[in-house]
């Protein structure tokens, strides 16, 4: 007798999946940035951000600007964007970057950010890209952690972001690469 498994996978995301997509996000990123923003910096209504991922989904700015979603039977439980990267030091034929990796912190655990994973170094290789780069907040060694037994791994590059425009909103990150081919 074998045990029922989930029905999951990741596919490209339609502009039908936006309402979706803010969702995961909005809920991600009240966790992940809870210790890093104020709280009024976190969005909270979720169409505004819906109406913008509906735009970006409906006319990608370049070919090559991808959004893979995590499916738990039809229900996105996650989502990964893929683009040529645009750090000064990053060749944008060759280099890809992961500007986002995000799984419901209700849904993680069970796969989903690592399928989102794969399936985002899959696109780039497909996109002729030979190396990825991503960035994430210094302070958060557990997804570092996830990304580093992913095969990824720090490389010199860091970064203070100012959210906000008045110094007041600031959050440090490192950048972190893998090989495709």
């Amino acid at each position: 007798m074998s045990t029922p498994t989930a029905d999951v996978s990741v596919r490209i995301a339609w502009a039908e999946d936006a309402a979706a997509i803010a969702d995961v996000q909005i809920r991600a990123w009240a966790e992940q940035y809870a210790d890093v923003l104020p709280p009024e910096a976190i969005p909270a209504d979720p169409g505004p951000i819906a109406a913008a991922w509906r735009e970006s989904l409906a006319k990608p700015a370049d070919a090559r600007n991808r959004v893979l979603v995590a499916l738990e039977r039809n229900r996105v439980v996650g989502f990964a964007i893929t683009t040529p990267a645009s750090d000064p030091d990053c060749d944008p034929i060759a280099d890809g970057e992961l500007t986002e990796l995000t799984v419901d912190p209700a849904d993680r655990g069970r796969g989903h950010g690592s399928r989102l994973l794969q399936a985002a170094a899959e696109t780039l290789e497909a996109d002729k890209f030979t190396r990825a780069v991503t960035w994430t907040i210094t302070s958060d060694d557990r997804r570092r952690a996830f990304l580093v037994s992913a095969g990824w791994a720090a490389d010199s590059a860091h970064r203070e972001l100012d959210l906000d425009g008045s110094g007041e909103t600031t959050v440090k990150q490192v950048r972190l690469h893998t090989a495709l081919a």
